[in-house]
């Protein structure tokens, strides 16, 4: 199904009444001394306390429950090397579904456990994005299990966008709301959020320099492709896609770039001061923000904190 502006409005109400048994409503936090720092009063909506550790698990949910019975009899299958693998294992387990995932040989072990502890059926595939996809494309054709993207989705995309829905329900009077963009999904559903339920919102995607795909996509108006990556933030890796970008061309009002150092400090800043676990990909938000800081003094700005999933061994403060 493709974005319908008639229709967003309801299908992500719709989203967020079908996803509340079965997702956290995570919590908006704050800091004193970060709102010092950036000169404006900050509300971080913390989907690391989600399940599984990342707003990615609403996407999951959503897009299963809204297929037929049929479909999900004969079960799920994405292509994934981090979080939307599990994201779907668990919506699925959780759902009586079975999930199949292309994950990469050469993803982190941590990651392979998790999932098959969530009760993700795997299959080994090269890195390059051509091998997932004709190895989700094999998995499909001899399952009969329906494909569900990580992020070009519109189902995905609406459970992304009920973070955001929830936030401005507890903070209904933000000037600008700030989300990491990797594949689209969340800044797409934000942006929907934002739309309809706080109109005076900005919505305003950051992303690393080492990939700045959506950057590029949003200056020339049509999907730009990262040939290469070099980012710490592995959750941003990805591109944009022909579902999401429509969204964001409409709906997002610029994107903004940070470097790595940027994405480090703003990542140490939130382990010191707000005492919570976040990722890399996380932090970019946070360091969009302070690097325009002086565009939004005074004002009141959602942080999306999109998820904590990252190895404890391999801190990048030290």
């Amino acid at each position: 199904m493709n974005f319908d502006p008639l229709l967003a409005k309801n299908d992500l109400l719709e989203a967020y009444k079908l996803l509340q048994p079965h997702v956290h409503r995570t919590p908006v936090l704050s800091s004193h001394l970060i709102d010092e720092l950036a000169g404006c009063k900050l509300y971080f909506k913390c989907e690391n306390f989600q399940r599984m550790g990342a707003f990615k698990m609403r996407g999951a949910v959503n897009a299963i429950m809204n297929l037929s019975p049929g479909q999900q009899a004969r079960g799920v299958v994405t292509h994934s090397s981090g979080n939307f693998a599990q994201a779907l294992s668990l919506a699925a387990k959780s759902l009586g579904v079975k999930a199949y995932i292309a994950m990469p040989s050469n993803a982190p072990e941590a990651k392979k456990a998790a999932v098959r502890t969530y009760g993700g059926i795997i299959t080994l595939c090269d890195s390059t994005p051509e091998a997932r996809e004709s190895t989700a494309a094999k998995i499909c054709l001899e399952t009969g299990a329906t494909f569900i993207h990580p992020s070009n989705d519109y189902q995905v995309i609406l459970g992304q966008g009920t973070a955001a829905l929830e936030l401005i329900q507890d903070h209904p009077n933000l000037d600008a709301l700030f989300v990491p963009v990797g594949g689209g999904g969340l800044i797409a559903g934000s942006a929907i959020a934002a739309k309809y339920f706080s109109p005076v919102c900005i919505v305003i995607g950051a992303e690393p320099k080492g990939a700045d795909d959506a950057f590029r996509s949003l200056k020339s108006g049509k999907i730009e492709l990262n040939q290469d990556t070099d980012t710490i933030a592995d959750g941003l890796r990805t591109n944009l896609g022909d579902v999401n970008f429509p969204i964001i061309r409409e709906l997002v009002k610029e994107i903004v770039l940070v470097s790595d150092s940027e994405i480090v400090e703003a990542m140490k800043l939130i382990f010191e001061r707000m005492k919570i676990v976040i990722e890399p990909s996380a932090a970019t938000a946070l360091a969009g923000l302070l690097r325009h800081k002086e565009n939004f003094k005074g004002k009141r700005v959602g942080i999306v904190l999109s998820g904590g999933n990252v190895d404890l061994s391999k801190l990048p403060f030290y």
